[in-house]
């Protein structure tokens, strides 16, 4: 088995995105995730301490449900 570093990992191969991922990975824009994910329960975000990670699958479901964002 290859070790492979963490940064490897393909975006759609991971469960939890940063904002700089996310935004690459849905083409929106970093300030508009921020605006997005600031609610206290956002049921698509979780904390790392004060950094913020998107729950890529919950997050996929909340922009298929949407017509706008």
């Amino acid at each position: 088995m290859e070790n492979k570093n963490i940064k490897d990992v393909a975006i759609a191969d991971k469960a939890l995105l940063t904002l700089e991922e996310a935004a690459k990975y849905f083409n929106i824009g970093i300030n508009k995730l921020r605006i997005m994910t600031n609610e206290e329960n956002c049921p698509y975000v979780v904390w790392n301490g004060s950094k913020r990670l998107i729950k890529r699958k919950p997050f996929e479901e909340y922009l298929y449900r949407s017509y706008s964002i």
